[in-house]
């Protein structure tokens, strides 16, 4: 079954196909469903390429080809029953319900993230991605130093805002307020270790002052194209 907005884009499309021959732009499609961000277009396209309702043709720019339309359960019939269909009530509103986080950038060395710079761009999210309570940023990882952990480089990592987190927390640590670092913390013997999760790489043993936690490890986000 599809949402609500999986089914407004693949009838988008399928107008689109059908009056022009071409494929809509992602910033049309994001337009139409007046999305805030391409990242929540991927996603509705690849929900419907995974339920069989579309399929994206290799070697062209823009090319989507409809495999499937979904059954209408509201057909034409007497006035007296004529309704809205209600072939999709248990999803109606889940997109209305996402989160927008900010996308601030990638997290490398060097880079405080109050510095790196915002391009306005957003990560939508359902409720279930954040947890408890409090502010949120995505950040897109570079290099494979947290890959045991499951995260690789390219993953898009939601994070909590806070400045404080248990050992053995995969959190971002600031160190000498110029480096930033995505590794789990612990305290031993009054020091901070930032421990990597890649046996190529080594921990690194600081004092507490040289390092200040930016916030601990949410949920995760993973592309395969």
């Amino acid at each position: 079954m599809l949402t609500a907005k999986m089914q407004e884009l693949l009838m988008f499309i399928h107008d689109r196909l059908t009056t022009d021959g071409v494929s809509p732009s992602f910033e049309e499609m994001k337009a139409a469903l007046n999305l805030k961000s391409k990242s929540g277009i991927h996603r509705l396209i690849e929900a419907l390429e995974e339920r069989g309702y579309l399929e994206r043709l290799p070697n062209r720019a823009r090319a989507l080809e409809i495999k499937k339309l979904p059954e209408i359960t509201d057909k034409k019939s007497s006035p007296k029953t004529s309704q809205k269909s209600t072939a999709l009530p248990d999803f109606v509103g889940t997109l209305s319900d996402m989160v927008s986080v900010p996308l601030l950038g990638k997290i490398a060395a060097g880079t405080p993230i109050e510095a790196i710079e915002h391009q306005g761009d957003v990560v939508e999210l359902p409720p279930s991605m954040i947890g408890r309570g409090g502010d949120h940023y995505a950040l897109t990882v570079e290099g494979d130093s947290m890959i045991k952990a499951g995260i690789h480089d390219g993953d898009t990592v939601i994070i909590r805002k806070t400045q404080n987190a248990h050992d053995g927390t995969i959190v971002v640590a600031l160190v000498d307020g110029a480096e930033v670092t995505l590794k789990r913390i612990y305290r031993q013997q009054g020091k901070v270790v930032l421990q990597p999760e890649n046996d190529d790489y080594k921990p690194r043993i600081l004092t507490p002052d040289r390092v200040q936690i930016q916030g601990e490890l949410s949920s995760l986000l993973r592309t395969y194209h």
